[in-house]
């Protein structure tokens, strides 16, 4: 029924400024409009709204996520502008916060400056 149709993800935040500031700025995404309700980014062709939620409590889990080819050097890359890797005391990650999983794919989450939780893998 859905599957022929265009995916659209939903992304709250508490600040449009510091929002755009993350997303467009730093993680490069597109910025194809943006009103009082809401910055609409796209990331290879997908459609993301970052709308404006007042407080929130952002989730324990991850929200969004970019399949990468090189984990090591998105890692660095990201590193080099400011992206902080998480460390949980409850996974065996790397210096750089890379997580190996029993079946070799590698996960690695950084926050948005609301807390949300984004990560990037390589399978």
């Amino acid at each position: 029924m859905l599957n022929e149709r265009p995916v659209l993800g939903f992304i709250p935040t508490k600040d449009f400024a510091r929002a755009r500031a993350f997303y467009v700025g730093l993680l490069g995404l597109e910025e194809v409009s943006a009103d009082a309700f809401a910055l609409f980014v796209k990331a290879n062709g997908i459609s993301i709204r970052i709308f404006l939620a007042g407080e929130f409590t952002p989730a324990a889990y991850t929200i969004l996520g970019w399949s990468v080819t090189d984990m090591v050097q998105t890692v660095a890359a990201m590193n080099a502008v400011g992206i902080v890797f998480e460390q949980y005391a409850y996974l065996e990650q790397d210096a750089a916060g890379i997580w190996t999983a029993p079946n070799g794919a590698r996960v690695a989450w950084f926050k948005d400056p609301d807390g949300n939780t984004l990560s990037l893998s390589q399978s």
